[in-house]
């Protein structure tokens, strides 16, 4: 049955005699992602081509295995980033594949690096510091989905999945990602999620947006530093992100609570207005 969500993504798996791959079919951003496989890269890469001209897609990117990313890079790919201890202590390798020039070129880079020199040149900011006057924080339940997506759609014009959609929110509550939420007379003023994936003990840290007015409290430090301590308790260990580069702001959020800088994504996905650079930060939750 089709949805209104089909115009996202579609995740589905592809296999055959000679191997097994976990792939997002992903429409809104014009993209291909794999997200695990085993087996054969060769006959795998022939299937990805397949789906791209299939799908018309304009960039395909694959966590890949230790031992595979050069393998990939011998078949045209190129590495973007490393998530590091992605896959249950082992580092997953950002690949990545343009089929337009438009997909391929930054727009932004030299600003981009601009931000990124001014970002890594700050303080960290580890210790605790008590939320600002007025702000409460807490983990959000499936009845904070109706104010999550009006929160999600007054912050971002376009976004890769439809967080504006109360439906769809509700969806990955019970699919296992979790939310942390800082409220203000009893209203959602900020929020974020940790997408997590069981399989491999890591999570995504996500869906991270404030109303314009109640920015310059810190707020988000405080809700990442909540997920992190919640994902602890549950046992994941790799923590990480892609936060656009052009966001002084998010970026700045991880590099002063403990993350790592590990590479950049060429237009990566559809936010804000337009394709845009990601940055990955990434951090070992296991480390004192």
């Amino acid at each position: 049955m089709t949805t209104k969500n089909d115009i996202y993504y579609h995740a589905c798996t592809e296999k055959d005699e000679r191997f097994i791959m976990d792939v997002c079919l992903d429409p809104f951003n014009a993209r291909l992602r794999v997200d695990d496989y085993r087996g054969d890269v060769r006959a795998m890469h022939s299937r990805i081509l397949e789906l791209v001209e299939q799908h018309s897609f304009t960039k395909v990117f694959i966590k890949s295995r230790q031992e595979d990313w050069q393998t990939f890079l011998s078949l045209g790919y190129m590495l973007e980033g490393v998530y590091k201890k992605y896959f249950n202590g082992n580092d997953a390798y950002s690949m990545a594949m343009y089929f337009t020039d438009e997909r391929r070129t930054s727009d932004y880079w030299m600003e981009e690096d601009t931000i990124l020199r001014q970002v890594l040149a700050l303080p960290r900011k580890l210790s605790d510091e008590s939320l600002a006057l007025g702000y409460s924080l807490r983990l959000a339940v499936t009845e904070d989905a109706e104010q999550l997506a009006n929160l999600y759609g007054a912050v971002f014009q376009t976004y890769p999945t439809p967080m504006n959609d109360v439906s769809y929110i509700k969806k990955v509550m019970l699919e296992g990602t979790i939310f942390y939420i800082v409220e203000k007379e009893g209203k959602i003023v900020s929020a974020a999620s940790a997408e997590i994936n069981a399989t491999y003990n890591n999570a995504e840290m996500t869906d991270c947006a404030t109303y314009p007015e109640h920015r310059k409290h810190g707020l988000m430090r405080h809700l990442i530093s909540a997920l992190e301590k919640e994902l602890r308790r549950r046992h994941m260990y790799c923590a990480y992100s892609l936060a656009r580069s052009l966001s002084f702001g998010m970026n700045a959020v991880f590099h002063q609570l403990g993350y790592e800088y590990t590479g950049r994504m060429t237009k990566n996905c559809n936010i804000f207005d337009k394709f845009e650079d990601m940055n990955l930060w990434v951090k070992n939750l296991s480390a004192k």
